[in-house]
């Protein structure tokens, strides 16, 4: 029996880990996108300031609006972003729950799903993991199942939640 006890907490264990890296790739993938947002706002504002009026005014203003239009898509991009700051705060990575909520790393037949903020597929030790909003398709659908619960998405079955 001590056999069995000691292998489950290596797998705790092991989930654990995987679950510190996908909190940290998701933190670095909001810090990139922010960094470029922020670069690409300072970027327009920069040739904002620098456009001078040409002999045709039509042409300025247009310049204008267009690059007034990209700072406003840009700032809300940012905002965007600072509800997924806002989120990941909220996830405490060191927490295990039976029921899936933020934070949570879900194992299901199909697919491998990490409950925080959508950014995609990631990579750990040749297993692919699925960073995912609670309020995507498939995180709504994840959230407050138990192993063993079955979601629609693709007829998966949960085998296990960390």
């Amino acid at each position: 029996m001590k056999f069995v006890e000691l292998f489950l907490q290596q797998i705790m264990n092991d989930f654990a880990h995987i679950k510190k890296v996908l909190f940290e790739k998701c933190v670095l993938f909001v810090e990139k996108k922010e960094a470029t947002i922020t670069n690409m706002l300072d970027s327009a504002k920069n040739d904002l300031l620098s456009e001078t009026k040409s002999s045709a005014g039509d042409k300025h203003e247009t310049g204008r609006a267009m690059l007034q239009l990209e700072m406003e898509k840009a700032s809300q991009q940012l905002a965007s972003v600072n509800k997924m700051k806002e989120t990941l705060s909220k996830v405490a990575v060191n927490n295990s729950s039976k029921i899936a909520c933020l934070g949570s790393l879900i194992i299901t037949e199909k697919a491998n799903y990490f409950l925080a903020i959508s950014s995609g597929k990631i990579t750990i030790e040749n297993s692919d993991y699925y960073a995912v909003s609670t309020n995507s398709p498939i995180g709504s659908q994840l959230l407050g199942k138990k192993i063993g619960d079955s979601i629609i998405f693709n007829e998966t079955t949960i085998i296990e939640i960390y």
